[in-house]
């Protein structure tokens, strides 16, 4: 019960900020107001740290053990949806992103406890490796930055439905233009596409390193390089043929949806399903 009740404090935390956010925006709704009260939303944002926090203390007791790192599938989950609430929550210093965070922190509530169902039973190997241990990090930024990115591409075609049919929620009227919101995306897929650039280029480097031999195709692997290809058709299609909208998102939800086979599939039906 003592190791359990942090996670169940952090989750609720995540549900109640996010509570608390939608409320506030609903409440503008029924007024009629286009925005909420400012000082409120400051200190909601503010307070989203306090769970940030926490989670970042329960997962650096889940990851780094005294015989290695522990990074099982609930552990890799939590620390992509941390890395997510994060960067939104930093992103919220210069956006309106309330929106969004409605739905993140409701994800992170039930995310967070993730490493309690599915718990790393052994360490990782070759974690000694500086070179190992760089390669997991920036897998795990680039993750997070593709998943901000489907999930603003779901936002955005939620707002576009909602201006057709004339009637925008205020949960979405706080969110910035959607030409702003296109911008956004793009950046974030570039980003996200040069970390996954360095995350197959350091996993071929490192396994020629470590086990002398090119890296062997898995089923992690040609995922992997599948997601590349996807964001690499949908930038060149940007820049190209100045592709948007639902073009956009289909092609961002693929290379996503292809990612979560490559990483967190692969992992799963390891850990949980074959038991090893």
């Amino acid at each position: 019960m003592q190791d359990i009740l942090p996670y169940l404090i952090c989750a609720a935390a995540y549900a109640a900020i996010a509570a608390l956010l939608y409320r506030d925006l609903s409440t503008a709704t029924r007024r009629e107001s286009a925005l909420p009260d400012e000082r409120r939303l400051k200190v909601l944002h503010l307070a989203t740290l306090a769970p940030v926090l926490v989670h970042t203390w329960l997962l650096y007791r889940a990851v780094f053990g005294a015989d290695g790192m522990y990074l099982g599938v609930g552990t890799s989950v939590s620390v992509i949806i941390w890395l997510t609430v994060l960067i939104y929550w930093l992103g919220g210093f210069f956006h309106r992103l309330e929106g969004l965070q409605i739905f993140i922190l409701g994800c992170a509530s039930v995310l967070v406890l993730l490493p309690l169902m599915f718990p790393s039973v052994r360490p990782l190997s070759h974690t000694q490796f500086a070179a190992f241990r760089l390669h997991l990090v920036i897998a795990l930024l680039a993750y997070s930055l593709f998943t901000i990115a489907s999930l603003q591409a779901l936002m955005m075609a939620a707002l576009e439905r909602r201006l057709r049919g004339g009637k925008l929620p205020a949960y979405l009227r706080t969110l910035p233009p959607l030409l702003t919101m296109e911008r956004m995306l793009f950046r974030i897929i570039a980003a996200g596409f040069l970390l996954l650039t360095l995350t197959l280029g350091s996993g071929m480097m490192f396994s020629e390193e470590l086990f002398g031999r090119p890296l062997q195709f898995t089923h992690k692997v040609v995922f992997g390089i599948a997601a590349w290809c996807i964001f690499a058709a949908l930038l060149a299609g940007r820049q190209i043929a100045g592709w948007r909208g639902r073009t956009a998102l289909s092609w961002t939800l693929a290379g996503f949806f292809a990612l979560v086979l490559a990483y967190i599939g692969s992992k799963f039906v390891l850990e949980v399903v074959l038991k090893r």
